[in-house]
């Protein structure tokens, strides 16, 4: 049993990161800050932000993305001590390898592909959302059985909406992952002009929103509970900070590429730490706009941003394809990070040999993992055709929190078996902040609907499964450390 816990030393890691890394370093410190923003801004503002209002917080969701924001400080200080002494690619998944062993580890990247690839799909839907919502004002209508996904759950149960697939949503997947294997430059270049946009368009919603804030739309700031947990009260801003968790992951998808950064010690945690403080600026401002102005009752909708613009008036219609088009391009900026993240998890834990050697290889001339970008795009394509942005969006939640609860505890680990390891960053007032966002992150989880606890464990079941029968016999890790025992002297 106690093999299980098979460890990477920070000296291995270290030694990996100079002498094994076939991908190209071309990522500065400024390019990881906007992959960061790229990632987080995105589903969170312009989908999940009035879904969240109207089903569980009213217009207390803006507490709801203060607690989240809480939650992901502490654990984010904790991913930048990690990123700054292990700068290989694979996230929390490198960090657990390090310091809780070869098991947890696999639980964790498990959980990552879980997070990133059923993520990539979630934003993929709302994507398609604001497509066909922007396509209608100019006259054009794309039929609803292909633009919808063919299911629909209302949370205990599944109905069929007549439709055939969500084209739109698989068709942005595909594109996207095309530019990933072309080459990581060329995706953070497209990433970079994406966030700029969507960050003035975010700006223009709430400088022009101000004026038309009814505050009588805050009252009251936290609706009473229905007298079921999670339904408004303060159970309801815990339920939605779980439920809207998941437009954080931006800064977990920055530590995955550390292996492409020009100088990752230094860098990581600015890009990191940067990233989480514009974007929850940002969150909670939009959040307060958009219950002002929009009674929360009403905000249950694909494009709630939309929704919103249409009570300026018709001076401002203007404003509305505009917002639509930022919406558009910064959803497509996170599904790019999300799908680059899942690749480079894939690439990491192939390489250790705890996944299929061939998802390892490195395409010869552009240098990117092309065979689990491929890989991660059909599948995630899949599940955005098929299944509902609610679904998907709540696995996304849990699986994030779920990795940052390990990532947390993990830095107090790592402090008490290597106090001495030179550190570019360290995670201030240990064991304090570590034990903070492990807390919160967990009481997050155990808000989330119990179906989804559910899902979560049969994934995780699978992965098991997978573990037991292939990544145990073919680790790395494991092969060396017998290796050495069969030659050292008895």
């Amino acid at each position: 049993m106690k093999d299980l816990f098979i460890k990477k030393t920070l000296a291995q890691l270290s030694a990996e990161a100079e002498t094994q890394n076939s991908l190209r370093r071309h990522l500065t410190a400024t390019n990881l800050v906007l992959l960061g923003i790229g990632c987080i801004i995105g589903a969170g503002i312009f989908v999940l932000t009035g879904s969240a209002a109207a089903m569980y917080a009213g217009p207390s969701v803006s507490l709801s993305f203060a607690i989240s924001a809480l939650g992901c400080m502490f654990a984010g200080l904790c991913y930048a001590e990690f990123a700054s002494m292990i700068p290989i690619s694979g996230s929390a998944y490198t960090y657990g390898y390090a310091t809780m062993g070869e098991f947890i580890a696999w639980i964790i990247g498990w959980d990552l592909i879980l997070e990133y690839l059923f993520g990539s799909a979630t934003v993929a839907v709302g994507w398609s959302g604001y497509v066909v919502s922007l396509l209608d004002y100019f006259g054009i209508h794309l039929p609803a059985n292909i633009s919808q996904s063919p299911f629909i759950f209302n949370g205990h149960e599944w109905h069929t909406s007549g439709a055939i697939i969500n084209f739109p949503a698989m068709f942005i997947v595909g594109v996207l992952t095309t530019l990933l294997v072309t080459g990581i430059k060329e995706s953070a270049k497209f990433n970079n002009i994406i966030v700029i946009v969507k960050v003035i368009v975010i700006l223009l919603f709430i400088g022009f929103g101000i004026s038309y804030i009814d505050t009588a739309n805050w009252h009251p700031f936290i609706p009473e509970n229905t007298g079921k947990f999670g339904h408004f009260g303060w159970s309801g801003i815990l339920t939605a900070s779980g439920v809207i968790f998941f437009a954080y992951i931006g800064f977990d998808a920055v530590s995955t590429t550390s292996q492409e950064a020009i100088n990752p010690k230094r860098d990581m945690p600015i890009g990191i730490l940067v990233s989480l403080l514009v974007c929850t600026i940002l969150y909670i401002a939009v959040s307060l706009v958009l219950t002002g102005i929009v009674n929360y009752k009403e905000l249950n909708v694909a494009a709630p941003i939309a929704v919103a613009i249409d009570k300026f008036g018709k001076s401002m219609l203007w404003l509305s394809p505009v917002v639509k088009i930022g919406a558009i391009a910064g959803l497509s900026s996170v599904v790019l990070v999300l799908l680059m993240g899942q690749s480079r998890i894939f690439y990491t834990m192939a390489h250790d040999g705890l996944l299929w050697e061939r998802f390892a290889k490195v395409h010869p001339k552009y240098k990117t993992p092309h065979v689990t970008t491929i890989v991660t795009g059909v599948f995630s394509a899949l599940f955005a055709g098929l299944f509902p942005i609610g679904l998907l969006g709540e696995l996304v939640s849990i699986g994030t929190l779920l990795a940052f609860v390990i990532v947390s505890i993990g830095i107090i680990i790592l402090r008490k078996s290597e106090p001495n390891a030179p550190r570019a960053f360290k995670t201030p007032w240990v064991p304090f902040v570590p034990i903070m966002g492990a807390t919160i992150c967990f009481v997050e989880m155990a808000s989330l609907p119990r179906d989804t606890w559910i899902r979560l464990l049969v994934w995780m079941a699978i992965g098991f499964v997978i573990y037991f029968t292939y990544g145990i016999k073919h680790s790395k890790v494991r092969k060396a450390r017998k290796t050495q025992l069969f030659k050292s002297p008895r």
